[in-house]
């Protein structure tokens, strides 16, 4: 029977990867098919072809064929995610920010299932680079009215919803199998948040220093506060329910 993985999600550029590198220090198999920013590409395709289809459930609700399709498709990328494992009795998991979008079907999948929401500031992230998960789903979790806002509003509120959705359903659902960690955290105490991932996992301390190691400040941090009024106001009236939340007011 397998162990039951650690999930590592959130908005794309919130910090993801190098939660990924802790956790690798914490002895869990995080794959080796992995790209620069850490993410499991065995899981990639799974997330283009299902993600928006998952998201618009409500709307138009799965067939029995899309759900046998869809449980099936992603037991065959967890095989190809653990395969130079050998063995089932090891500590894993995976890292893909897209993973936030699909919580609870994976912890369908896996009951234990331990979940780490990585969360920056929706300021900051309205101007991220980072537009995988604006392009690739802003269709299909926006408000029509916001598809022709500017870029940063579009961010802005697609971090938001995105935040928002997972905390109500992780909090409810997963309890001490859940871990929100704020980046601004772990850059401004990075060995108390260390310790505290190392704890939620239930790992050996042994590697805390060098885990803690991992975390670099970037220079983004604060990039918010270079912007326009306008911009700043519109990002505020579209996001303010969740930065209030995570503590960004």
């Amino acid at each position: 029977m397998l162990n039951t993985p650690v999930v590592i999600g959130g908005f794309g550029g919130s910090g993801t990867r190098v939660v990924a590198r802790i956790v690798k220090q914490a002895g869990y198999f995080m794959g080796t098919n992995l790209n620069e920013s850490e993410d499991a590409m065995e899981f990639v395709e799974f997330y283009d072809r299902w993600v928006n289809r998952y998201l618009l459930r409500r709307q138009v609700p799965f067939y029995q064929e899309e759900n046998d399709l869809m449980n099936a498709d992603f037991r065959e990328c967890v095989r190809r995610h653990r395969r130079e494992i050998g063995v089932d009795d090891i500590d894993w998991g995976w890292k893909n920010p897209r993973s936030i979008h699909v919580l609870p079907f994976i912890h369908r999948q896996f009951p234990d299932l331990k979940f780490i929401q990585v969360v920056r500031d929706g300021r900051d992230m309205a101007f991220s680079t980072n537009d995988v998960q604006l392009r690739r789903h802003g269709a299909a979790l926006l408000e029509p009215a916001l598809l022709n806002a500017p870029l940063p509003i579009k961010a802005a509120s697609l971090w938001a919803k995105i935040n928002m959705e997972a905390v109500a359903y992780a909090e409810a659902e997963l309890a001490r199998h859940y871990l929100i960690l704020k980046f601004e955290s772990l850059c401004q105490t990075p060995h108390e948040a260390v310790k505290e991932i190392f704890d939620f996992l239930g790992a050996n301390r042994a590697n805390l220093a060098a885990a803690a190691q991992e975390v670099v400040i970037p220079s983004s941090i604060g990039r918010w506060q270079c912007s326009g009024e306008e911009i700043l106001q519109g990002i505020q009236s579209c996001a303010s329910a969740a930065l209030r939340k995570f503590g960004y007011s």
